[in-house]
C-alpha cells in the first residue's frame, strides 16, 4: 500500500508542505501505479448499488479504459504541482472519452488521445455514448478546464 506515498504528502499535511517519503516514481512506473490504483478503487466502485430512482449509472473507466489509460500513461509522467480530481460532470466530458475535465475535441484533437471505447452496461437514450467521436459539446457557457488552458494562452502545450 502506497498510502500517503503516492502523493508525496502525508494526509494530514498543511497545503505546501514539504514532501517526504520516498521520491515520486518517474515515467512509466509512476503511471502504472496510478492506474492501479484507479483499477483498485474501480473494483470498490463495482460494488455500489443506486436505488430508483437513479437508472443509469455510468463509469467511463469501465468502458473508456483505452484512452483514459493513454491520457494517464501520457502526462502522469512526473509530479505535477495541481491536482485535479472529479470529472466533467456533463455528458459530453469523461463520459464520452474517459479524459477527466476535458470535451470530446480536447481530447481528441489537442492532447491526441486514442483509444477504444464501448457503452456502458445501461445507456441513457437521450444520452449516447459515441467515444471519440462525439461531435457534441457542452456548451459555450461551461468551457472545459481543457478548453481555457488550450485558449489561454497561444503557446499553451498540453498538460
Amino acid at each position: 500500500d502506497m498510502g500517503p506515498f503516492l502523493l508525496g504528502i502525508l494526509p494530514d499535511a498543511p497545503l505546501g508542505a514539504t514532501p517526504v517519503g520516498p521520491p515520486f516514481p518517474q515515467g512509466g512506473v509512476l503511471a502504472t501505479q496510478f492506474l492501479q490504483a484507479e483499477l483498485e478503487q474501480n473494483v470498490r466502485l463495482r460494488e455500489l448499488s443506486f436505488l430508483d430512482p437513479v437508472c443509469y449509472v455510468y463509469n467511463p473507466l469501465e468502458y473508456a479504459w483505452e484512452p483514459h489509460e493513454d491520457y494517464v500513461k501520457r502526462y502522469c509522467c512526473s509530479p505535477k504541482e495541481v491536482l485535479f480530481l472529479g470529472m466533467n460532470p456533463g455528458p459530453f466530458g469523461m463520459a464520452q472519452t474517459g479524459v477527466p475535465f476535458g470535451e470530446v475535441r480536447h481530447v481528441r484533437e489537442w492532447l491526441q488521445i486514442r483509444g477504444q471505447v464501448s457503452k456502458p452496461a445501461q445507456e441513457h437514450p437521450k444520452r449516447p455514448v459515441l467515444g471519440l467521436e462525439c461531435p457534441q459539446t457542452e456548451g459555450k457557457s461551461d468551457p472545459s478546464t481543457l478548453g481555457l488552458l488550450e485558449t489561454g494562452s497561444h503557446a499553451a502545450q498540453p498538460p
